[in-house]
């Protein structure tokens, strides 16, 4: 009875101890592993001049690591069970599992590969891609680094903010791109103006100054301004039509603006629409 006992103990821990030696085999190398490499990042931290530098002796480290560990575990499995028959087999499925999670990081390369060739845009180029708008100043193999303007302000200025954008959106949303072809772009200033008021003068003064502060770029591109006007039911929309660089637009369109009401405000015919579309500037 007790030696039956005693040669199932025996039977058993001789199933025990591959998978013994297998675990043992692991926390070795991890420790060995570790030790290593925490040691070696040290020393090239030390010799790191920026924080880009140090960021990427990190993330190296972390590859390094990673991919040592896999190894080891491959090795110490397959030497355990005692066959390399499985190989074959297991290099198959990793390779399944790396295409399906690198999916997007390769449709990011063929995105990158049309950018270089097709040439949507180029550094230096104000685009907006989803809700991101802003200048691109940098073109990577994985990300497009914009330098943001607006944000959270109505503005055209940088916000201070830098946004990386995975190449692999590029196929899945519309690019807009401000400067392909010039830095022009058009800008319109609208104001409602009573029934009442002298619209033909109101058109005169606004043109006047748009010859002033605009003229010069649509000059540049042969392009028009136009002054278009519409009813609405309590006045008369007047909208003014011209262009202007895309980094000066909202500079520019204040000066007008702020011309346009301080010459508004001297005449006496010409009056902003109250909702029941008389003038609320009467003189």
């Amino acid at each position: 009875m007790l030696e039956q006992i005693i040669t199932r103990i025996m039977n058993s821990w001789g199933l025990i101890v591959p998978y013994l030696e297998f675990l043992a085999i692991i926390i070795i190398f991890a420790v060995i592993s570790k030790i290593s490499v925490s040691s070696l990042r040290k020393r090239l931290i030390k010799t790191a001049k920026n924080k880009k530098q140090i960021s990427d002796i990190k993330i190296f480290s972390r590859i390094v690591n990673s991919t040592l560990f896999c190894i080891v575990l491959i090795v110490a499995f397959l030497s355990s069970i005692g066959s390399w028959s499985g190989l074959g087999i297991f290099a198959g499925l990793l390779t399944a599992g790396l295409g399906f999670a690198l999916q997007k990081p390769i449709t990011g390369i063929a995105a990158w590969i049309m950018m270089v060739v097709k040439r949507p845009f180029v550094v230096g180029d104000r685009i907006k891609i989803g809700d991101i708008k802003g200048e691109v100043y940098d073109i990577t193999l994985a990300h497009v680094y914009i330098d943001e303007t607006g944000g959270m302000a109505e503005t055209e200025d940088h916000s201070g903010r830098n946004v990386m954008v995975p190449n692999y959106k590029f196929f899945e949303t519309d690019i807009i791109n401000y400067t392909l072809t010039h830095d022009l772009i058009i800008g319109e200033i609208s104001l409602l103006v009573s029934f009442d008021s002298d619209v033909d003068k109101l058109k005169k003064i606004i043109q006047k100054i748009l010859d002033s502060k605009v003229k010069t770029y649509s000059d540049q591109i042969k392009k028009e301004m136009s002054i278009r006007s519409s009813f609405k039911d309590n006045g008369i929309v007047i909208r003014s039509l011209f262009y202007s660089p895309v980094h000066k637009m909202h500079d520019i369109k204040s000066d007008i603006t702020l011309d346009i009401f301080n010459k508004i405000k001297k005449e006496k015919n010409i009056n902003f629409a109250a909702p029941d579309g008389r003038g609320i500037l009467r003189k």
